[in-house]
């Protein structure tokens, strides 16, 4: 339910784009791993790149909960897309929430005009999960800091215009700062994009930094600070995760439906055959509840609540119900849903991955059970 006639506009221009720009070109790219390039532009053109955010850095102002069913929309389309487009959201967060007026006023109404497009940079090949174990390190210098060490698992990467970046500036876990990082910094340099199950047409790649120079005008937040910042982050992050995870199981099951209304078996569709439609009643309910999950918390978070709870409760719900959906929808489709004749082959291997970035759901399990023992 969207709760103003903008926002319901909003949302019908974004499958008008979604259906135009995305739709003609996901099959390809998907299938040949490339980059859809001038697909961000026009993202970015619509407004959509900034949703969230304030008109007076160039955002369009809207609750988080608009913004999601957006992600949503996008995802039905385009996993991908909308998994950058949300990585993109999360990278600019730090900026808006913890950096002081005048680094607002320097740089984050470029990063959210549409032109340039973020990442975010916290996993290193030895840390995903856990981040107090980080690495790589910032040393303090004359006039700002020297960067060297790994990071791994970027989405966007070498391909983002700005990393949102966390090293370690001291010991332990009070010991990492946040950074923001242009692409063009002198001693930063990428590795081959990884050759994923998914999500096959935006980049996930290492970042290596060697004796990379950042002045000191590009820490967010005070040193020490990262750890707070990564987290209040990922709670945002997770909730657009889980819109991702629910269009890609909306669209599934959209499918599913499709082809159980027109595929006979026994002298009849075979969506009336009870066994079936009682799978498809399932898969509905799952999406459904995926998006009251996301939503609630999403709701928790425009009245300024306490949401983390109930955003690894959405990331959990949501990502746990796209995979059995995008499973399922592969039994509805029988021996054609194993080939790529048909899309739900790629639903289903876009969403494995939801289990496990921004926090698996081993690790949202942890997050929820923690804070109900009150730690």
């Amino acid at each position: 339910m969207l709760p103003t006639s903008e926002a319901r506009d909003l949302l019908e221009l974004t499958r008008d784009i979604a259906d135009k720009v995305l739709e003609p070109r996901v099959v390809e790219c998907e299938k040949t791993g490339t980059f859809p390039d001038g697909v961000f532009p026009a993202l970015g053109a619509a407004g959509l790149l900034s949703l969230p955010y304030p008109e007076e850095f160039g955002g369009g102002a809207q609750p988080y909960e608009v913004y999601l069913q957006v992600l949503e929309e996008l995802a039905a389309r385009w996993a991908a897309v909308a998994v950058a487009v949300s990585v993109h959201s999360l990278s600019c967060h730090p900026l808006f929430t913890f950096g002081t007026e005048e680094q607002q006023q320097r740089w984050l109404a470029d990063m959210l005009s549409g032109e340039t497009i973020g990442a975010y940079s916290l996993s290193e090949p030895h840390a995903g999960s856990d981040a107090a174990a980080l690495r790589c390190r910032a040393t303090k210098v004359d006039g700002g800091y020297r960067i060297s060490g790994a990071k791994a698992w970027i989405t966007n990467g070498g391909r983002a215009d700005f990393y949102t970046l966390f090293a370690r500036t001291g010991e332990g876990s009070r010991g990492i700062s946040c950074f923001l990082v242009p692409r063009d910094t002198e001693g930063l340099s990428f590795g081959k994009p990884e050759e994923k199950m998914g999500l096959r047409a935006v980049p996930t790649t290492t970042a290596a930094y060697d004796d990379a120079f950042l002045p000191v005008e590009r820490l967010i937040g005070e040193e020490g600070q990262g750890l707070s910042i990564a987290f209040s982050a990922l709670d945002s992050g997770r909730l657009g995760i889980s819109a991702v995870a629910t269009g890609l199981a909306q669209r599934a099951l959209d499918d599913a439906v499709a082809y159980a209304k027109e595929r006979e078996a026994f002298g009849r569709h075979i969506i009336d055959h009870q066994g079936l439609g009682f799978v498809l009643a399932d898969m509905a309910a799952a999406v459904d509840s995926a998006r009251a999950t996301y939503l609630d918390a999403a709701r928790r978070r425009d009245a300024g609540l306490p949401y983390s709870r109930q955003a690894s409760v959405a990331k959990l719900i949501a990502t746990d119900a796209a995979m059995k959906v995008t499973t399922d929808a592969v039994q509805v489709f029988g021996g054609y849903g194993y080939t790529q004749d048909f899309p739900v082959e790629r639903y289903m291997r876009e969403a494995k991955v939801m289990q496990i970035f921004e926090g698996t759901n081993q690790i949202q399990r942890l997050v929820i059970a923690r804070q109900l023992a009150g730690n």
